[in-house]
């Protein structure tokens, strides 16, 4: 998911206005559109500021770590799988 696409979906969850948002920024709305809608290259400042309304930050994830911070972001958890059989489980069936 692209940094605009998951600010557009953190302004949704939050329900703020455009307007809300922009006053909360410090910003024109007219401009607050025009940076969320991809259209010019924004200022690491005014993302701060944004994320900063919207009561989140952003980072810079490594690569290799992106796929587990995305499970987490999306609800699902990295720890071990409860549906999958135990060993203890697998070794009584076995023994059946």
């Amino acid at each position: 998911m692209s940094f605009l696409s998951q600010l557009k979906q953190r302004i949704a969850q939050r329900n703020t206005p455009a307007a809300r948002l922009a006053a909360l920024v410090g910003m024109a709305r007219p401009n607050l559109v025009t940076t969320l809608s991809g259209k010019h290259d924004t200022r690491g400042s005014t993302l701060d500021a944004i994320a900063s309304a919207l009561d989140a930050a952003w980072v810079l994830i490594p690569k290799e770590h992106l796929a587990a911070v995305q499970q987490i972001l999306e609800g699902r958890d990295t720890g071990p799988d409860r549906a999958a059989k135990s060993a203890v489980e697998l070794f009584l069936e076995a023994k059946q």
